[in-house]
């Protein structure tokens, strides 16, 4: 008698766990249907990252065999971690640390000086009260995005330009002699570019990125300001706040979960230094490797079967696992700092 009802009981939930099951996928289809053509929109980016992220992750194995190309996988041998011990340990180390280390400081650089920047920019935007001045100045700050990467290293050469028998160099040349910094590492005044000097090249990345994206990098703070409500500031002008109290205690609080999930994302791309702005600005400048080699600018080197200092021809595994050391440095930090974040402020990525 007493199993009976235990079993009716039983039968009893899982008939409500099965009509909450089917509630559920019931909502789901109904959405579907509703928003379909939202969900249609969605089809070019899923295809996108299924053939540019998801299926050339077949090429990771090649990085742990002894074929160089993926036509070889299936009948290659297994090669364990010696392509791994080969940039940790072995001839290549030295130019993977230098680029792991370039990598690093070029991206704390940008973390720490490029993150801000943008913030600032869309708290004198939200400050602005004349709509067409604002517009206006959005739009210049907003430009230099969308200009081409080789027009902006062209600029930057340019500007960098040493002194020549037709012209005095570049602006940026010219003010740096100004206050006598363009000499070299070795006391002698650099009179060709900037650029060739290892010092110089990561102040001009720096500034030159921040130039680029801190007005575009702006819009989703901005954003986050506006949608702020109104009346949050008139309680803080009733109780006296001055402009600053009013951007420390209501707009930056405001803008919390958005910088939260900015800075998550921030972290992640730490360490993804682009390889075609570096590989523009340097140029032929051999020198300017010690400061500007970066583990995109190895990898596309390394990838591409060249040959290195000492004449020894490199194969493409070792700029594999090289960007595979990269990923998944970045995905901990991604992982730890989502970790950080939803224990600290309840704000998380996932």
């Amino acid at each position: 008698m007493v199993y009976c009802k235990m079993q009716k009981y039983v039968e009893s939930d899982i008939n409500v766990v099965n009509e909450v099951e089917r509630t559920k996928w019931k909502r789901v289809l109904i959405t579907l249907g509703k928003d379909w053509r939202l969900y249609v929109l969605l089809i070019p980016m899923l295809l996108f990252i299924i053939l540019f992220k998801y299926f050339p992750a077949y090429g990771i194995l090649t990085g742990f065999k002894w074929g160089e190309d993926t036509s070889e996988l299936y009948n290659s041998q297994w090669c364990g971690f010696y392509w791994l011990e080969n940039i940790f340990v072995g001839n290549t180390a030295p130019t993977f640390w230098r680029a792991f280390r370039n990598t690093f400081v070029n991206s704390m650089y940008g973390l720490l000086i490029g993150f801000p920047i943008p913030i600032l920019i869309a708290l004198l935007f939200s400050e602005i009260k004349c709509l067409g001045y604002r517009s206006f100045l959005q739009v210049a700050c907003y430009l230099p995005h969308f200009v081409s990467t080789v027009v902006v290293t062209a600029l930057i050469t340019l500007w960098c330009e040493g002194e020549t028998q037709s012209s005095a160099g570049g602006v940026l040349y010219q003010l740096c002699s100004l206050f006598n910094l363009t000499n070299g590492d070795a006391g002698q005044e650099v009179t060709t570019s900037l650029l060739v000097q290892p010092k110089f090249f990561r102040p001009i990345y720096q500034i030159s990125g921040i130039w680029e994206g801190a007005g575009y990098g702006s819009i989703v703070y901005f954003a986050a300001i506006v949608a702020i409500s109104p009346t949050s500031y008139e309680a803080a002008r009733i109780d006296g706040a001055s402009k600053l109290q009013q951007i420390r205690y209501v707009t930056l609080p405001g803008m919390a979960p958005t910088l939260t999930i900015m800075l998550i994302n921030r972290i992640g791309s730490i360490l993804n230094v682009g390889y075609e702005k570096v590989l523009l600005l340097i140029g032929d400048k051999k020198s300017a490797w010690e400061t500007g080699d970066v583990i995109s600018t190895l990898v596309y080197r390394m990838s591409g079967r060249d040959i290195n200092a000492t004449g020894e021809v490199v194969v493409q595994q070792i700029g594999i696992v090289a960007d595979l050391f990269n990923a998944v440095i970045a995905m901990c930090l991604v992982l730890g700092a989502n970790a950080i974040s939803r224990r600290v402020s309840s704000t998380s990525l996932f």
